[in-house]
């Protein structure tokens, strides 16, 4: 693991060293998510799928609603099961 001390701007911004950068392959315009807990933050980096890899991923989350017995017409009623849940 590699630690570097960052100093925050007056903006609120930080660098990140082209040491983690080059090492995690992050370039300009790539996404960051940041999550925060006590005094630990982290970041991690957002890499979307290509077409192909976003076409896997839904062919397998297909399969796997099949193997469950879910069917299309379940999606409506699990969507308001989920909101129900979160609002209660």
């Amino acid at each position: 693991m590699s630690a570097q001390v960052l100093t925050v701007s007056s903006n609120g911004q930080i660098s990140l060293p082209s040491s983690i950068r080059d090492l995690l392959s992050i370039e300009t315009g790539d996404k960051l998510v940041v999550y925060a807990a006590g005094d630990v933050i982290m970041l991690k980096t957002l890499k979307l799928p290509d077409a192909e890899g976003f076409e896997a991923s839904l062919d397998d989350a297909q399969r796997w609603a099949g193997a469950v017995g879910y069917r299309e017409s379940d999606v409506d009623d699990i969507i308001k099961a989920v909101r129900k849940k979160k609002k209660g």
